[in-house]
């Protein structure tokens, strides 16, 4: 049955004036807009006093494992989400040779979780994506072939640079990637093994993600003391390898940190210059999310997960992290530095001995424990095998609203599904349009639904996607624009949004009144050419 959303204010996703219309829904596309009298062939929606946008797009999900044990993914769907890009941080699902998925299960669950509800045998790209349109997901589903699954299929977990067969090979494995339908390459260069690649192994396999004008999508070496050399880096790469560039999660981490703002700004104006395209998103808190593994200095992580295991367990070993993670080692991102013990929370563990973890900073883990924060720290990671997530305070309500009016920013989650999460997985687009719409007047409803919109369509290829337009996907978000606004907290994370009233997922209705619907009708989008298409 067609559908008609009648008596809205229309905002396009284009950053054009909102205007009074109706907009006729017909299979998945927008049929027409303006003044349409209903018949029996509709079904009405009546959004009177309510905002249509465009469905939202979140350029860094990490919904990769849970999107084929839960294909709803209502923290997404019930926040206006209506598309999500996969693959981030250079560790995901594919690709992942046999032989490989003990280590690399265990390597991933810090990020994306752990399930034995599905089969790990997919081995490519293209086996993954099979499986995602089987689980009949919830919403539109794109993936970044990440840099740290090449590597493992190449080299596999070692610490070293590739020899020019490997580097080859890295080159090959991308290119079928990008042939199954990956939409550009991310890496995480905090995360192992990508942190053990230097900018030259990056910029060849990036020339391969540039044929198909496909986008680097990098959470980059440093966003703390280095961050300058670290930006400079990678401008370097989509300089030498034509690539477009994508720089995750945009922030500066510590307060010490805090005069290099500037300094990054000029480096964004000055690729901009030199005609290098660079984009970034950003989630709107002062606080971040990841595995708390990161705490740990690089050398622990060597060899992977059953190595840092076998290094907690050694008394010695655990007194050189203690040192270096006081002291610090060049280039590294501290997290303990920039956060502190106490500004560093649990968000998740995979086993029940160590729930009543979950929610504590490591200060109070150590309290809890009867030990120092270290100590009751390295055993909980001993003892959860690395599947430990969490929550760390870097930044200020004002730094976080001059990246958001950068024209390069689009809104993200950067949402890990486990445990007790960040609130971002809930509400990071709501908070947007509650908090820094309406009540901080950052942006204007416009360029706010545009950074949620099309700003992040037209920045990945996406073909017919974040714009109202007749021919247009029927991806809609109809909200109230008065009370919309993200209800989680991080004490309290598991909250759905307020305001969030229609969700339209080609064509049906995801969320209707503000409940789930059951209805899953999302499907695969992947790279065709140029184009990034269903």
């Amino acid at each position: 049955m067609k559908k008609l959303i009648q008596g809205g204010l229309v905002i396009d996703g284009t950053q054009k004036a909102g205007f009074k219309a109706d907009v006729l829904v017909e299979d998945d596309r927008i049929a027409k807009i303006g003044s349409i009298e209903p018949d029996d062939s509709m079904e009405v929606i009546d959004a009177s006093g309510l905002v249509v946008a465009p469905g939202f797009i979140d350029t860094h999900s990490h919904s990769d494992l849970e999107v084929l044990v839960n294909p709803e993914i209502q923290p997404k769907v019930m926040q206006g989400i209506t598309t999500e890009i996969l693959g981030q941080d250079g560790i995901s699902m594919s690709p992942l040779p046999k032989q490989y998925i003990s280590p690399w299960r265990k390597n991933l669950a810090g990020l994306d979780g752990d399930s034995d509800a599905i089969n790990w045998n997919y081995e490519t790209t293209e086996g993954y994506l099979k499986m995602v349109e089987a689980a009949k997901p919830g919403l539109n589903e794109c993936y970044l072939v990440p840099h740290g699954n090449i590597r493992m299929e190449a080299m596999g977990l070692e610490n070293r640079l590739p020899n020019e067969e490997e580097l080859e090979k890295m080159r090959q494995i991308t290119r079928r990637e990008m042939e199954a339908g990956a939409i550009g390459l991310s890496t995480g260069l905090i995360y192992m093994p990508c942190a053990y690649s230097e900018s030259k192994e990056i910029i060849e396999m990036c020339k391969v993600v540039a044929e198909y004008d496909g986008r680097f999508v990098i959470h980059q070496r440093s966003e703390a003391d280095t961050i300058l050399d670290s930006m400079k880096e990678v401008i370097t790469i989509g300089r030498e390898s034509g690539v477009k560039i994508h720089y995750s999660h945009f922030k500066v981490c510590g307060k010490k940190n805090w005069d290099k703002i500037d300094d990054v700004i000029r480096l964004l104006e000055q690729a901009k210059a030199e005609g290098i395209d660079v984009s970034f998103d950003q989630y709107p808190y002062v606080a971040g999310s990841t595995m708390l593994g990161v705490i740990l200095p690089p050398w622990v992580h060597d060899g992977g997960t059953d190595k840092v295991l076998e290094r907690l367990a050694d008394k010695e070993l655990r007194k050189k992290m203690v040192y270096d993670i006081e002291h610090g080692i060049p280039g590294w991102d501290n997290f303990v530095e920039f956060a502190g013990l106490d500004q560093i929370f649990v968000t998740s563990v995979k086993t029940e001995k160590n729930q009543d973890a979950v929610g504590l900073s490591l200060t109070q883990l150590g309290e809890l424990r009867g030990t120092d924060p270290y100590t009751a720290t390295f055993d909980l990671l001993y003892e959860e095998e690395n599947a430990v997530g969490m929550v760390d305070f870097y930044g200020t309500e004002e730094h976080v609203q001059l990246f958001m009016k950068r024209p390069e920013m689009n809104a993200c989650t950067d949402g890990l599904l486990g445990g007790k999460p960040h609130p971002r997985v809930y509400g990071a687009f709501p908070r947007i349009l509650g908090k820094y719409v309406r009540e901080d007047k950052a942006l204007t409803l416009e360029e706010a639904i545009y950074k949620m919109t099309k700003k992040p369509a037209t920045t990945f290829n996406m073909t017919d996607r974040g714009e109202i337009r007749e021919g247009a996907y029927a991806d809609l978000c109809i909200f109230n624009p008065e009370t919309v606004i993200d209800k989680g907290t991080f004490t309290d994370p598991i909250q759905y949004p307020e305001g969030i009233v229609h969700v339209m997922v080609n064509g049906e209705l995801a969320v209707k009144d503000g409940k789930h619907t059951g209805t899953r009708n999302g499907v695969v989008l992947k790279k065709k050419g140029k184009e990034v298409v269903k």
